[in-house]
């Protein structure tokens, strides 16, 4: 379990692609460089697609950790 604290938290459970990548990329961008967003995401087609496009983006995946049928990700805006 990560010890980071996130500056922000986004759930994203039910939530279909590429919906949760533009809904965390919306997120990122009221936030300031350097601060963490943590997301929930689902297992499937969300944990494969989101944690690579926002790597494309430019920003830094910092911790990935599965938790029941779901996915909690720790990015830090660059």
């Amino acid at each position: 379990m990560s010890k980071i604290k996130p500056d922000a938290t986004l759930n994203l459970e039910g939530v279909t692609c590429p919906t949760n990548f533009v809904r965390t990329k919306l997120k990122l961008e009221e936030m300031g460089t350097g601060e963490v967003l943590e997301i929930i995401i689902d297992d499937g087609e969300p944990v494969k697609n989101v944690p690579r496009s926002v790597k494309e983006d430019g920003h830094k995946i910092i911790h990935v950790e599965k938790f029941d049928n779901r996915w909690k990700l720790l990015i830090e805006k660059v």
